[in-house]
């Protein structure tokens, strides 16, 4: 029994020393060790054998989205840290020449550069222009340009005074002519307005405004109005600056081209005068292409509603006094 114990420690002893024996065979050396960390470390930071990082650029692309990052090669394991997305950098190929990487703010614009373009081609109307998509500057106008009257005040077109006298002088003994076939008669309409009076506005137009034809005899007229008058036609009455048209004084003479009062001014200068003045002055402007004939016919107030809209004056188709006095008769 004795014997038989002392065996088994021995035995035991002997299996004890054969493993401790062995044990440092199994176990790598230190530079075994430090060979394979490096080896471990290298193939981690590996994305690729052509796409490894060679630059400064290197660090910034590794902190890009994984959305930017390419995708890992066949049995790669997919790394984070070793991961290289685009950058603003400049990186330095094998060559030694250098290409601007695009930084994603740059490269979504360029990438809306692109959808915007084929968009365009196929809508011309559905995308801005190239310059505008650039932040290339549009010209704009000038906000303060007059308009309405007062741009036609600003660029009028002004009667030469001296010519004005000239005409004024030349017409100084006018006596206008009826003239039926070439300029029609007006009949008198008890209910006859002006059209477009009750919208001008100002003293100067009340005449204008509140004028409403009346027929009466001449004996009407003469106990009323001490200026009667015969003249193309028609017979008027002078009343504080004004022509009026004299319905009902003579009926075998009514030949009225416009039934309106005609602005003369306080010398009480026959009406016809002053309508020949007026024409030849607005013809030499270039606004009448009519005869001068003393009658304020369809072509005449034609001139006078362009001469008025240019030099900005309410457009009344009538001799008025700011009209009158725009003109310098």
């Amino acid at each position: 029994m004795k014997k038989f114990t002392t065996l088994l420690i021995g035995c035991s002893l002997a299996l004890a020393g054969a493993a401790l024996a062995q044990q440092p065979d199994e176990q790598p050396s230190p530079d075994k060790k430090k060979g394979a960390a490096d080896k471990t470390q290298a193939a981690e930071a590996k994305p690729g054998a052509k796409d490894a990082p060679k630059s400064q650029g290197a660090a910034a692309r590794q902190q890009g989205g994984a959305a930017n990052a390419p995708a890992p090669s066949k049995g790669q394991k997919p790394d984070a840290a070793a991961k290289p997305a685009a950058s603003a950098t400049t990186d330095t190929n094998v060559s030694g020449s250098t290409a601007p990487e695009t930084s994603p703010a740059k490269g979504d614009a360029q990438q809306s550069g692109k959808e915007m373009k084929a968009d365009a081609k196929a809508s011309p109307s559905a995308a801005p222009s190239a310059a505008a998509s650039t932040g290339a500057a549009a010209s704009v106008a000038p906000a303060d340009q007059p308009t309405g009257q007062a741009k036609a005040a600003a660029t009028a077109k002004k009667p030469d005074p001296q010519k004005v006298q000239q005409i004024k002088a030349k017409h100084a003994e006018f006596r206008a002519q009826p003239r039926p076939q070439q300029v029609p008669a007006v009949t008198f309409q008890q209910n006859y307005r002006i059209q477009g009076s009750d919208r001008w506005q100002g003293p100067q137009y009340e005449v204008f405004r509140s004028y409403r034809p009346e027929r009466h005899d001449e004996g009407w007229y003469r106990s009323r109005y001490t200026r009667v008058e015969l003249i193309g036609g028609g017979y008027y009455y002078w009343n504080n600056g004004y022509w009026y048209p004299a319905w009902g004084f003579n009926p075998q003479n009514e030949y009225y081209a416009y039934d309106a009062p005609i602005y003369v001014g306080q010398r009480a200068e026959p009406p016809d005068r002053v309508i020949a003045s007026v024409q030849a002055t607005l013809q030499e402007m270039g606004f009448y292409r009519g005869e001068v004939d003393g009658l304020l016919g369809p072509l005449t107030r034609e001139a006078l509603t362009a001469y008025q809209s240019q030099q900005g004056l309410i457009a009344t188709a009538v001799i008025d006094q700011p009209t009158l006095d725009s003109l310098g008769i």
